[in-house]
């Protein structure tokens, strides 16, 4: 019998699309040789333009979907996404309790890219109180990483991302990596953040048109990477890596946003240009 690959377990809602939620979770965790593990959090009804309605379950069920799938084989990696309610944050949050050594990679999703709301300001904060101090690292972009680490002095006034990173940081995850996707850059700057400040920065050719999923994605890749056996550093660049190759190679099945193509690799008409460039 021949070994059996790392397993992922993520937290994260059902999207019929495939663009996003746990369906992009399966597709890159599987491209980057992880087995995935699966816990639905919602059920949402969406397209490739934008999030409609939300239906989370019962908090009782994905404590039971958890629980069966650790109490019957090891997990090397949490993910989690899209998360529905304060109730349900509340009741991962007890899970995950229960295998602190095991690296959880926090992708705090507050917003479609339509904009459609998908966390209220109770859910913001449950995440900050009991999720963030278990992460081993969170993946907002720059708009979500104002949002989790705004408080009531600064008004009006946007932080710099920089001073984000140190409030998430002091909230107890380990890393912060802020993408620059939503950015007035030429290029997308991305920022690892670590206690000592920053661990590395990353910039990549922004490519045209907007992606569904794009942050699933990533946050799906580190956490294989993590799984692999790779440190932090070298998991977010190889992860940013297959995220942008994947995104190149996106398509357009619908009306909306581009999907990224997860399984670009598999493809015959690949070039695997590199859009990197590391500072």
């Amino acid at each position: 019998m021949s070994q059996p690959p790392p397993t992922v377990l993520s937290f994260a809602a059902s999207d019929s699309t495939g663009g996003a939620g746990i369906q992009a979770d399966i597709l890159t965790l599987a491209s980057m040789g992880c087995h995935p593990l699966t816990v639905i959090t919602a059920v949402t009804v969406q397209d490739t333009a934008g999030v409609d309605d939300v239906l989370a379950l019962d908090p009782e069920w994905v404590v039971d979907q958890a629980r069966a799938v650790l109490e019957d084989m090891p997990v090397h990696v949490f993910k989690i996404g899209l998360l529905g309610s304060v109730e349900i944050i509340t009741a991962i949050a007890e899970v995950i309790s229960d295998y602190p050594n095991i690296p959880l990679v926090l992708d705090p999703v507050l917003a479609s890219g339509r904009g459609d709301e998908l966390a209220s300001e109770e859910m913001v904060a449950a995440m900050r109180e009991l999720l963030l101090p278990q992460a081993t690292i969170i993946t907002p972009n720059s708009l979500e990483a104002r949002r989790l680490a705004q408080d009531d002095e600064d008004d009006d006034d946007m932080p710099h991302l920089n001073q984000c990173a140190g409030r998430l940081l002091h909230m107890g995850c380990e890393y912060v990596l802020i993408t620059g996707t939503h950015e007035n850059t030429s290029q997308v700057v991305n920022h690892l953040y670590g206690t000592d400040g920053i661990v590395r920065t990353d910039s990549w050719d922004r490519l045209a048109g907007s992606y569904h999923g794009s942050g699933c994605t990533l946050a799906s890749a580190i956490a294989a990477a993590l799984a692999n056996g790779l440190p932090i550093a070298e998991g977010v660049y190889e992860a940013q890596e297959y995220t942008w190759q994947s995104l190149k190679a996106g398509f357009r099945p619908g009306m909306g946003q581009h999907l990224p193509d997860r399984l670009f690799w598999a493809r015959e008409d690949h070039d695997g240009g590199n859009g990197s460039k590391e500072k």
